[in-house]
């Protein structure tokens, strides 16, 4: 989860950085810009740029939907663990059972043997796959519901606000922040809040 979000925050970083470039290298006439938003037109003043911020770790620790997620993807892979250790153990019961046997077999039963256990072989494999691609993909979608909520509440919360860019912060990706510009608190009550409503 965190290399996701790490990776998310490099390429918003390059974004940011980007667009300061845009902002502040090209020339500009004038003292007044107008831009649209929500079909509302807003004249912004060129040094009004705002970017605040965020803790992500504040926010996976105290966003209630993140505990749940994560207390759902340990459920499920404490199942998965569970089947394939199951399968291991039957796979280790079968493998004893024909090694027991395997003095008093003829040399046709143990090819049969051998063919039995390599195929159960390549049905546990097969299932550690389909299961850790299920497991992957609940990762992804949590994850993508996650960042809608973020998202949507950022929306909201951003209308009187007046910031130009809102971005997580996470150790290593920035080495200073104002802390004027931190709204962790505000988003992690609102995320609550939001989330609670909704549920």
């Amino acid at each position: 989860m965190k290399n996701f979000l790490l990776v998310l925050n490099l390429v918003l970083l390059g974004a940011v950085g980007y667009l300061f470039y845009l902002q502040f290298g090209s020339k500009k006439t004038g003292n007044t810009f107008s831009s649209s938003q929500d079909g509302k037109d807003v004249v912004v003043a060129p040094n009004s740029f705002r970017i605040a911020y965020f803790d992500m770790d504040s926010v996976e620790k105290n966003f209630q939907m993140v505990k749940e997620v994560k207390e759902e993807l340990n459920k499920k892979e404490d199942a998965m663990n569970s089947e394939v250790d199951m399968l291991g153990r039957s796979y280790q019961k079968k493998a004893n059972d024909y090694q027991a046997k395997a003095q008093s077999m003829t040399q046709s039963q143990s090819e049969s043997a051998t063919q039995d256990l390599l195929q159960m072989q390549d049905q546990i494999k097969n299932r550690r796959q389909s299961l850790s691609q299920e497991y992957n993909d609940l990762v992804t979608r949590k994850m993508a519901d996650v960042r809608l909520k973020i998202e949507e509440f950022l929306k909201n919360y951003n209308k009187d606000k007046g910031y130009s860019y809102i971005i997580s912060y996470e150790p290593g990706l920035f080495y200073y922040k104002d802390t004027i510009y931190n709204i962790t608190n505000d988003v992690v009550q609102g995320l609550n809040g939001m989330y609670k409503g909704k549920n």
